[in-house]
């Protein structure tokens, strides 16, 4: 892996690698990353997905191989971390450059609003000892509303030159660690953040390495996605306010208030068309944002003050005002590249939010056609090939992902004149998948339903966790259905079991890493996060296949538009859904060469439906079995082992 990332960087061909856990990737792509920083004086950035992982590399790979590479080198390689500014305390606003605006609901609640001062004490004394500024470094931390107070956006900052505290700014210090160094670690949202605006956020460089980059995609997406709520048009109305006459502010807050009735009854789901009374609403925000912005006029030299609140107030109401219009703009014919829905989030107000229906052709331009990329992953290759990922980075497709044996090197690049350049490398894993694992398919139960867990799938979850002596790893679908089984299996078992949302999620997976006895159930982020080696995680349960719901808006409109061209819409966005979590999930069981349990995936469809062949192609390659007693016998052997360990 080490070769062909030197060869992609050496060659500018893009590269995507699929590197099972415990290959030592992140070594792979950063000797190689050195070394063409230090020797082009250049930069080189790292973008990863979780904060996790961002820390292993600063906190530990980056320190290690600087001090071992330095010899080699000629002088020790240097690296930095940088974020989003809203992640860096904002001395201007800390000091009262502008005036704190307390949630809605604060106003009418002593308790809540007597939290929030006293968290924003706590971080007015914390910003005396940080040398950062970084929210990640405050432990215990602080609730968003909290943070919000003392923090501001890209578009909010006065910048450096006008703030009256800019040269002791914690985020433009990062920004100037970060340009002179040779290695800067990022996340996926400030990769695409960069890639979407003209004004570049990321130091200069020619090559990135996304680290993580099954997510590339998804958090690609949500920087691109918009939301138009009532609440945060009258937060831009209230910032106005204090700046603009007072007439111009309350069209604003009138306009924010028939938003609001309009969502309070509309039906949450895709807008194929713009419903008059809701193309009104919208117009009519967008309107007096608009007159907003124009009452705000340019920021005046003799009002210091002054100018930190209109450029608050400027920020986000020119954001409500853009996203207005690009609601408008996604059903105007011409156009029709973004999908607008309304969204009813469990403890959120309604909001209507438009994102694109693909990214591929932005990363195609601003990523993949300026600089040389390097994507990977334990999971890229999906039912044996890159081409369902390829499609979605804007990557020309049929390419195979090549076992390691194979150099990188030495075959020639593919071409395509629809697209750049790239090449595919499956390094494979240093574990032993077919000795080391089960994949149990329990072809026997009935295909899940829409109202819980059936009662033959509690039965069957019953009788593997008893065979394990707990050690589980149960990953759901649905909170509900997590919760459903964590509450039965309770009374049948004498194993404690825990459930996401009980406790903070770290919380419980220390818990249940500590107690081999324990098992843990919860949802998505359990699919992705979770890395307990040895014997307290022997068994996986996957209760159905991942796919999205049939009601998502964003992948039911990627779905009909490919379907609509006449390509397979359900396996392209479901089948690649549903193949990058079960292999996600997966992977939770092996994450160090001596452990050994199984994966048992209760839904049937995984053996019985057309498209399971693909969904098991992109699974490692476990030893595979339909047989109950098999697997519950091989469990009852693996907790007998640990139990005389």
């Amino acid at each position: 892996m080490a070769e062909a990332v030197a060869h992609s960087i050496d060659s500018g061909e893009h590269l995507a690698v699929q590197a099972g856990t415990g290959t030592g990737k992140s070594l792979a792509y950063l000797v190689p990353a050195i070394r063409h920083a230090v020797t082009r004086g250049t930069t080189v950035v790292v973008s990863t997905a979780t904060i996790a992982l961002q820390r292993q590399l600063v906190d530990r790979d980056l320190p290690r191989l600087a001090g071992a590479l330095t010899e080699a080198i000629g002088r020790r390689p240097t690296f930095a971390i940088l974020k989003g500014r809203r992640n860096y305390l904002c001395l201007n606003r800390l000091q009262g450059g502008t005036p704190e605006e307390p949630d809605e609901d604060a106003l009418f609640d002593a308790f809540a609003a007597s939290a929030l001062e006293r968290q924003v004490t706590r971080l007015r004394d914390w910003a005396g000892d940080t040398e950062t500024g970084d929210r990640d470094e405050l432990v215990p931390g602080v609730s968003d509303q909290a943070w919000r107070q003392v923090s501001v956006t890209a578009k909010e900052c006065l910048g450096v030159h006008r703030c009256p505290v800019g040269t002791d700014c914690f985020a433009e210090r990062a920004r100037a660690t970060a340009g002179r160094a040779d290695v800067v670690v990022t996340n996926h949202a400030l990769l695409a953040i960069d890639a979407l605006d003209d004004r570049p956020v990321l130091p200069e460089h020619d090559v990135v390495l996304v680290d993580e980059a099954h997510d590339l995609v998804d958090r690609v997406t949500s920087a691109a996605t918009g939301e138009l709520a009532a609440g945060a048009v009258r937060l831009a109305a209230r910032r106005c306010g204090r700046v603009v006459p007072e007439d111009v502010a309350d069209r604003l807050v009138e306009a924010a208030e028939g938003l609001e009735v309009l969502l309070r009854d509309a039906p949450p789901g895709r807008l194929d068309e713009l419903p008059d009374a809701v193309g009104a609403a919208v117009r009519a925000v967008r309107d007096a944002a608009r007159a907003c912005v124009d009452a705000l006029g340019p920021e005046r030299k003799e009002d210091a003050d002054g100018n930190a609140a209109r450029k608050m107030a400027a920020a986000l109401t020119q954001e409500v005002h853009d996203t207005a219009d690009r609601l408008l703009d996604a059903f105007d014919e011409d156009a029709g590249h973004d999908v607008v829905w309304v969204a009813a989030d469990p403890n959120r107000p309604p909001a209507l939010r438009v994102a694109p229906l693909s990214i591929g052709g932005l990363l195609r331009e601003r990523l993949f056609g300026q600089r040389t990329a390097v994507l990977t992953s334990a999971t890229l290759a999906l039912g044996g090939s890159f081409d369902a990922l390829a499609r979605q980075w804007g990557l020309p497709p049929q390419q195979q992902a090549r076992p390691v044996g194979g150099m990188a090197t030495a075959k020639e690049a593919p071409s395509d004149a629809g697209g750049p350049n790239w090449t595919g490398l499956d390094v494979g894993s240093p574990f032993e998948h077919g000795r080391s694992g089960i994949l149990y398919l329990a072809r026997h139960l009935p295909p899940p339903g829409r109202d819980g867990l059936p009662p033959q799938y509690l039965d069957e979850l019953t009788e593997l966790v008893r065979a394990a002596g707990g050690r589980t790893l149960g990953l759901f679908s649905s909170m509900r259905a997590a919760r459903q089984a964590g509450e039965e299996l309770r009374e049948r078992l004498d194993t404690p079991v825990l459930c996401q949302g009980e406790d903070a999620t770290a919380q419980l997976v220390a818990r249940f890493a500590e107690d081999p006895a324990t098992s843990l159930f919860g949802t998505l982020s359990l699919w992705q996060g979770v890395d307990v080696p040895g014997e307290s995680l022997q068994l996986v349960v996957m209760d159905r296949i991942p796919f999205p719901r049939p009601d998502d808006p964003l992948a039911s409109a990627r779905q009909k538009a490919i379907s609509e061209r006449g390509g397979n819409g359900f396996i392209t966005v479901a089948g690649t859904h549903a193949a990058l979590l079960l292999a996600q999930g997966a992977g939770r069981l092996l994450r160090s060469a001596a452990d050994r349990g199984v994966i048992a995936v209760l839904d049937p469809r995984l053996s019985t439906a057309r498209y399971g062949g693909f969904l098991r192609a992109s699974l490692p390659p476990f030893w595979t079995t339909s047989d109950p007693e098999v697997v519950r016998g091989a469990l009852r052997r693996l907790d007998s082992a640990a139990r005389d360990l």
